[in-house]
């Protein structure tokens, strides 16, 4: 028995542990705060979906921020001498 499903004494989660999980899912999505899902279990179900779809396509969007980011961030520092003081900013600013 795996020490996490030992310590829990259950490897089932609870509809209320998942229905918290949700809601917390909920408030870190920019498109989700504030919109809660429907009271039908059908419903409910279909406003899961709907925030994990939402939650992928938050997270493929930051990726796509990051990599903006550090592309824009390479080529900054390529056009800067590495000694420079704004190299040396950067650099601070990266640790």
């Amino acid at each position: 028995m795996s020490s996490r499903r030992s310590s829990r004494g259950s490897a089932a989660i609870s509809e209320e542990e998942i229905n918290d999980l949700i809601s917390k899912l909920q408030s870190l999505l920019p498109s989700a705060r504030g919109r809660r899902g429907g009271s039908g279990s059908q419903a409910a179900a279909a406003s899961t979906t709907k925030l994990l779809k939402e939650t992928c396509s938050y997270i493929k969007s930051l990726h796509r921020e990051v990599d903006d980011l550090s592309d824009r961030l390479s080529d900054l520092m390529a056009g800067m001498d590495h000694n420079s003081p704004g190299a040396e900013i950067i650099r601070s600013l990266l640790r």
